[in-house]
C-alpha cells in the first residue's frame, strides 16, 4: 500500500479511528476494552485511560449487563451475531450518570483463520432524537 499524505497505512488507520467523532470501541474475547477512541470519550465521558483493560460494565446499564455479557460470549464463541450488519438503538450510561440512547453497529473481528478475536462497536449518541420522538408520540396520544 502506498502512503497517503505522508502516512503509512497503519498510521492512517490509527489516525482515522483515533479522530473519528463516532465512538469506535474494540473489545477482546475476554470482554476487555483494547480500543477506546476520541468519539467514545466524547459520548460516554470516560477517558481511554479509564476504560482500556476494563469491561464495558461502566456504560452498560445494570439491568442489561448480564444479557450483554451472555450475548457477547455467545457471539464470539459461535462466530455469529444476529446484530451484525445492522444498527440498533439501545440504552447506555454516561460517566456522569445520565442515561443515553446510542445507535450501535457491531462487527465480529476475525483473524486470518476465521477465529473471532473480538468485537468492534461503532456508536453514535442519538439521545436527542429519541427523546424528541418520544415527546412527539406522547403529544399525539395526549
Amino acid at each position: 500500500m502506498q502512503s497517503i499524505a505522508g502516512l503509512d497505512p497503519l498510521s492512517l488507520y490509527r489516525n482515522m479511528v483515533g479522530q473519528a467523532e463516532d465512538a469506535m470501541i474494540f473489545v477482546d474475547r475476554d470482554e476487555k476494552v483494547l480500543i477506546w477512541n476520541h468519539g467514545a470519550e466524547k459520548i460516554f465521558g470516560y477517558s481511554a485511560d479509564e476504560m482500556l483493560g476494563h469491561t464495558l460494565e461502566a456504560i452498560v446499564p445494570e439491568r442489561f449487563q448480564r444479557a450483554h455479557s451472555q450475548g457477547f460470549q455467545r457471539a464470539v464463541t459461535s462466530g455469529e451475531s444476529k446484530y451484525s450488519g445492522r444498527a440498533m438503538t439501545t440504552r447506555s450510561t454516561h460517566k456522569n450518570g445520565n442515561k443515553l440512547y446510542v445507535e450501535l453497529s457491531f462487527t465480529l473481528v476475525k483473524d486470518d483463520t476465521g477465529t473471532v478475536v473480538g468485537v468492534l462497536s461503532v456508536a453514535r449518541d442519538c439521545t436527542e432524537r429519541q427523546l424528541a420522538a418520544a415527546a412527539a408520540n406522547a403529544a399525539k396520544t395526549a
